[in-house]
């Protein structure tokens, strides 16, 4: 596939920033048996993974903004872009060395996203998007999964955890879901369920409680690759409602009116 010159530094950037995450990661089991444990570790995985993506992008476009996962805004003098980045999703699965997570970076254009990168260091899978130009995964096109009724399908979703989130509302939106499909799946990294969508790993995709760095790359992989993304009330506010619903055009919609069905009464 032929990448653009700004793809290109997305993808430079995300590679340089999984080699670091790579090598911190083969350090995981050795500090799992400490008394202190990983956290920290961690902690300081990603931000130096943020640390060599922002370095990296704004050397190649330095009139950019930039926000990212860690906490961290930068305005753009140039007001029209904006680069978001989540250097770590998944940090829980890389804290317990399951090799389930990415580095995420997208690029928006006057509040559209134009260009996306998720790349998964531990599993050397690098997807791929530019508005327009199709989505890939390792320079192989992707196109979202063809099965049109939820009882062929496998969904993925995310589940809130201790602290965080509604646990009532979910178990019953999972409660609705089960009932319907041929499986639910939970990676524990939103932009790889993203991509797992757009590469026909699975038929659909649910969650809420997300941020813009967690889906930004995402949205676009999935619609490049023939997919249809809305949020919780059938509109395209993803990022300010924090909810998403994806798949093909059949299964989301599908989807979209099982999550949504009312608690039941009895």
């Amino acid at each position: 596939m032929a990448r653009s010159a700004l793809l290109n530094v997305m993808v430079q950037a995300a590679l340089k920033a999984g080699k670091s995450l790579s090598r911190d990661f083969g350090e995981v089991q050795n500090l799992q048996v400490s008394v202190k444990g990983p956290g920290d570790f961690v902690s300081q995985a990603d931000l130096k993974a943020q640390k060599i993506i922002r370095d990296e992008l704004l050397k190649a476009r330095p009139t950019y903004g930039f926000l990212g996962e860690e906490g961290e805004e930068v305005k753009g003098t140039d007001g029209a872009h904006r680069w978001i980045v989540d250097p770590l999703d998944g940090t829980t699965n890389f804290l317990h060395g399951i090799p389930l997570f990415a580095v995420s970076i997208a690029l928006e254009r006057n509040d559209e996203i134009v260009a996306g990168v998720i790349f998964n260091p531990a599993t050397d899978e690098l997807y791929t998007t530019e508005r327009g130009g199709g989505a890939f995964l390792n320079d192989r096109r992707l196109r979202v999964a063809s099965r049109r009724v939820l009882s062929d399908s496998v969904i993925g979703c995310g589940v809130p955890h201790l602290g965080r989130g509604n646990h009532g509302k979910f178990l019953v939106e999972l409660r609705h879901v089960m009932g319907e499909v041929a499986g639910v799946r939970r990676l524990g990294s939103a932009s790889l369920d993203l991509a797992y969508v757009a590469a026909g790993r699975f038929d659909g995709f649910w969650e809420t409680g997300l941020s813009s760095w967690d889906i930004a790359a995402g949205i676009l992989l999935i619609r490049e690759a023939g997919g249809f993304v809305s949020d919780f009330h059938g509109g395209t506010e993803m990022f300010a409602t924090k909810s998403i619903i994806c798949g093909n055009e059949h299964i989301q919609k599908a989807l979209a009116e099982v999550v949504k069905r009312p608690v039941p009464t009895k």
